[in-house]
């Protein structure tokens, strides 16, 4: 007889998700990936190859950016104050790959890959939390960050009550622009999204101006 223990990280930032089965007599355990990563705040002792991160344990880590930064495996900036989710060494003497989610939330839009005519894109909220926006071929549900990967949750249309969940490699992410591709699938299968960070268009008078300016352009002064 199979025992199963299970314990989850909340969406967006928790420390560890685990499942253990084992049998009666102790000699079989099945482990799955501990996430590794180290949350926290990025502190204002952060220089310009060193993080220092006060982490959510309480603990002050200096970690040395320099192979991160080589790796170009920085993500974001650093900001003090900003939370931060960091893949340390095992010794957590250097930072391996560094996310700054502060930076990564927002709304994040693309082109219509059908016809380009309109926006399509996912909305990162926090405490996890996950939507699409302008799509409905895709309903996103929530994220973290598992092992310096971005983890989406996210359900099809047409796929009934079925969750998927994806894990992706971040390629850039800057105050505009946020890339990133699947792994863990076959090459051929490897999807690389490229976003920008959505922004308000303008209102339009009927001369095609903007709204703010156009008062100023037909104004008669006294």
């Amino acid at each position: 007889m199979i025992a199963f223990a299970m314990a989850f990280s909340s969406c967006g930032g928790g420390n560890q998700q685990q499942q253990v089965a084992e049998d009666d007599d102790d000699s079989t355990q099945v482990y799955i990936p501990r996430d590794q990563t180290v949350y926290g705040i990025c502190g204002n002792g952060t220089a310009m190859n060193t993080l220092q991160l006060l982490t959510d344990n309480g603990d002050t880590l200096s970690l040395d950016l320099t192979k991160a930064q080589e790796n170009n495996q920085v993500f974001g900036g650093l900001q003090a104050g900003d939370r931060m989710a960091v893949l340390p060494n095992i010794q957590k003497t250097e930072a391996v790959i560094v996310i700054n989610q502060n930076t990564l939330l927002g709304d994040w839009v693309m082109p219509n890959p059908i016809d380009g005519s309109s926006e399509v894109g996912i909305r990162i909220k926090e405490g996890g939390i996950a939507e699409s926006i302008d799509q409905s071929s895709i309903i996103y549900k929530t994220w973290k960050i598992f092992n310096g990967k971005l983890e989406i949750l996210s359900q099809r249309e047409g796929g009934g009550d079925m969750e998927e969940v994806t894990l992706y490699e971040i390629i850039k992410l800057g105050a505009d622009s946020l890339v990133y591709r699947t792994v863990g699938v076959e090459k051929q299968d490897v999807e690389t999204l490229e976003y920008s960070r959505w922004k308000e268009q303008p209102e339009m008078d009927l001369h095609g101006l903007k709204l703010e300016d156009s008062s100023d352009e037909f104004r008669i002064d006294n």
